[in-house]
């Protein structure tokens, strides 16, 4: 088994390197590949120095699986090329809502890599990642009918670039320094800003659309999903808010009990200071953390809940590889 990275030098791909290792993914020869600017570099893996290779004259028959991350016009214009060659797992938002390209969270639809037909499978949007893993499980039992869901996306989600911006805009405003914006519509540091990709015509950001579209076409078409996501001063983790609207009845003992069962979920919730999970606890943890689970008392069977889970790592690689595991085990 060969496996190669493009967008091995950047902030999923060196997270993907990370999984690999934590997870003691069995390879035979890795391939590290990137831009023409990084080409050369020499990132160090398990006690050896790879020699990464440039992008434009790599040969993708050369791994028997590809990850991508390195952003969707990357994919766009490379990803389609490789697949004649190997398989791809894409992190962009590229093929996501591709039918004819499976859009895969592996504890929750992880069947669907049976159904390859461009040799291309994606990886979901990092939000709707943690939110399905924690959804699928609920909607098994108790049937899913409405979905409200606010983000709070960590700066991570932007890439290297904001998370770099956040730590110097930080030191700018303790400087009392004018802050001007690079990669935010706004000052980031010690402020929020209810706004994540572009706005589509009906008034939604693209980011919102992607939840709501991925959502349904990983768990069920005929969910209702609407989100509102919101950029927080946070370097890695992102958090939801979910109020969920069930068809069957449910007990709060019954929803703890599913969802500590669940894979890939741990459930925190104590009704006690600091029972609850943060962005801090579940940065570099492979776990998705439940807190607050409450009924809802305006609505019949509806239930608030709030999720928070590593963006980079069930958001990003650590889905990633298990996309992979789910391949070779499918095999």
């Amino acid at each position: 088994m060969n496996i190669a990275i493009v967008g091995a030098t950047g902030n999923v791909g060196r997270k993907t390197l990370e999984v690999i290792e934590k997870k003691n993914f069995k390879f035979d020869n890795l391939y590290l590949v990137a831009s023409p600017k990084s080409a050369g570099k020499k990132i160090s893996f398990k006690n050896k120095d790879y020699l990464v290779e440039n992008l434009e004259t790599y040969d993708f028959s050369k791994a028997n699986i590809t990850f991508f991350a390195a952003g969707g016009k990357i994919s766009e214009k490379y990803a389609e090329k490789a697949a004649e060659h190997t398989t791809v797992i894409d992190n962009s938002s590229f093929f996501r809502m591709d039918p004819d390209v499976p859009l895969i969270v592996p504890q929750v639809n992880g069947s669907e890599v049976k159904k390859i037909k461009k040799n291309i499978i994606a990886n979901p949007n990092c939000s709707t990642a943690q939110l399905v893993l924690v959804l699928k499980p609920l909607h098994d039992l108790f049937k899913i009918k409405r979905v409200v869901v606010s983000t709070y996306q960590s700066v991570s989600g932007g890439g290297k670039g904001p998370m770099d911006e956040l730590i110097d805009q930080t030191k700018e405003y303790l400087d009392g320094k004018k802050i001007v914006p690079k990669n935010f519509t706004k000052q980031i540091a010690f402020n929020i800003i209810p706004h994540i990709d572009i706005f589509a015509d009906d008034g939604y950001t693209k980011e919102e659309l992607k939840m709501t579209n991925e959502t349904k076409k990983i768990l069920d078409e005929k969910i209702e999903v609407t989100a509102t996501c919101v950029r927080i001063p946070v370097l890695v983790s992102h958090s939801e808010a979910v109020n969920i609207e069930f068809e069957k009845p449910y007990t709060l003992e019954m929803i703890r009990d599913v969802l500590n069962n669940a894979e890939g979920c741990e459930v925190l919730d104590k009704t006690e200071d600091g029972g609850y999970s943060t962005p801090l606890e579940a940065t570099g943890k492979d776990e998705t953390y439940i807190s607050r689970i409450r009924i809802d008392k305006t609505k019949e069977n509806a239930l608030n809940i709030w999720i928070v889970s590593d963006n980079l790592l069930r958001g990003a690689a650590l889905n990633s590889v298990e996309i992979a595991e789910t391949i070779i085990n499918s095999n």
